[in-house]
């Protein structure tokens, strides 16, 4: 552990700095703010990194509030997008905060505050010291949905003793796929701790519906068959897709863009690319409405992508093209659109290795590929496309283990049977 705490000493002015400009986080981050109070029941503490990793674990909470009436959930993440994300839900009986920074002091007042019963870490989210202060009381972490890729075990490999430690606090660990499952083990986790794979994102709930006065006031602006989206796109990938774009809407000029960056800040330098290409565009957050002509609309604002995959007949799902490990394709799906990735999709390898090898989506590798789909791909083979799948990615639902033995281990690990009893409420 003495590298970490090394490390945590270096990071220190880094954090500090961090607090000054979340103005009003800075509590939260020492691990104030803690519960109001009331009746005292289960409480599960579920840390996810932002509004990804909250995504997959959507049906988890709800699932967990379904079957313990009285349990009560803290959830944190790490960013203030996260946060507003996940209170969104609206979801009694659950707290959302920014999580504590992994200094003692401050996850020694979070849990002496909310006196957790478990801490469930989702995907990657490995944090020494939380695991610590958690082991220290006895109580259980579970690491789901846990993602680990070749070049995250070569990293952690060289740290052993940082990672050993670690893997001996966890209690139980479901990886996303059996490569994931097989490096923790290598790692040092207990093999009896390993549950079966399982896929949070799999067992997600069904499509958002989108707000339908904005689809209104936007779908005459958008045909659906003429409409590519560019969903959650990284630094790197916005050129690639608007470089395609262009070329393809040289040809057809009723094609439009539907441009959501991962990050809403980068608005500006992606605004400086479209004036580049000469494409007439339109900026959400800034309130300007779509025209006749509006050839690329950016996307540039947060809770609404529910709205944009239910405008577009394609989607190219970002993170792809750069080596992020690509982003969910079950949304898209949901929303009946074809899905166009890039070759970086570690994230999803199980369920994107399926779709492609039926047609149901289409691997690209640049701008050019991008082209060449949005000439290709026409009305009837976005419904195809869609149509399989939709198919594919129901069996694998089917097929999976879903939530009950995570449940089931949450349950036996905090002594509460009720998590076993499936129940019908839907806590939406």
């Amino acid at each position: 552990m003495l590298p970490y705490r090394i490390f945590l000493a270096f990071a220190a002015p880094a954090f500090a700095w961090r607090l000054v400009r979340e103005r009003g986080a800075a509590a939260e981050r020492l691990g104030g703010h803690g519960p109001a109070g009331g009746a005292r029941g289960p409480v599960i503490w579920l840390h996810a990194a932002s509004n990804g990793e909250l995504a997959s674990a959507r049906a988890l909470i709800g699932a967990i509030l379904d079957r313990l009436p009285g349990a009560r959930m803290v959830v944190t993440c790490n960013t203030l997008t996260g946060r507003d994300f996940a209170r969104g839900w609206g979801l009694d009986r659950v707290a959302v905060r920014l999580a504590p920074l992994d200094y003692h002091a401050t996850l020694r007042r979070f849990i002496a505050a909310w006196q957790p019963d478990a801490l469930i870490l989702v995907e990657s989210e490995l944090w020494p010291n939380r695991l610590a202060e958690m082991a220290a009381r006895g109580r259980p972490v579970l690491v789901l949905g846990a993602r680990m890729s070749e070049r995250s075990f070569a990293r952690w490999a060289r740290l052993p003793g940082l990672v050993r430690p670690m893997m001996g606090r966890i209690s139980y660990l479901s990886a996303q796929d059996a490569g994931a499952r097989a490096r923790f083990v290598a790692l040092g986790l207990d093999e009896a701790k390993a549950g079966p794979v399982v896929d949070l994102k799999s067992a997600a709930r069904p499509a958002a519906a989108p707000d339908p006065d904005a689809r209104a006031a936007l779908a005459p602006h958008f045909p659906r068959a003429e409409t590519l989206l560019a969903a959650s796109t990284h630094e790197g990938e916005d050129r690639e897709v608007l470089t395609g774009f262009a070329k393809a809407h040289a040809a057809r000029p009723e094609l439009r863009l539907i441009l959501a960056p991962r990050h809403p800040r980068r608005a500006p330098e992606i605004a400086a690319q479209i004036a580049r290409l000469r494409l007439p565009f339109a900026t959400r957050s800034r309130g300007e409405a779509p025209g006749h002509d509006t050839a690329v609309y950016l996307a540039d604002t947060m809770g609404e992508m529910a709205l944009w995959y239910d405008l577009a007949g394609i989607t190219f799902v970002g993170g792809s093209l750069v080596d992020r490990g690509g982003h969910t394709p079950y949304e898209p799906a949901g929303h009946g659109s074809a899905i166009l990735h890039g070759p970086h999709v570690a994230n999803f390898a199980g369920v994107y290795a399926a779709l492609d090898a039926d047609g149901a989506a289409r691997p690209v590798a640049g701008a050019d590929d991008i082209a060449r789909a949005l000439d290709q791909i026409d009305e009837n083979a976005q419904a195809a496309m869609a149509a399989r799948a939709t198919r594919i990615i129901a069996a694998q639902q089917q097929a999976g283990a879903g939530l009950d033995p995570l449940l089931a281990a949450l349950g036996r690990l905090i002594g509460e049977p009720g998590l076993t009893a499936t129940k019908g409420t839907d806590h939406g």
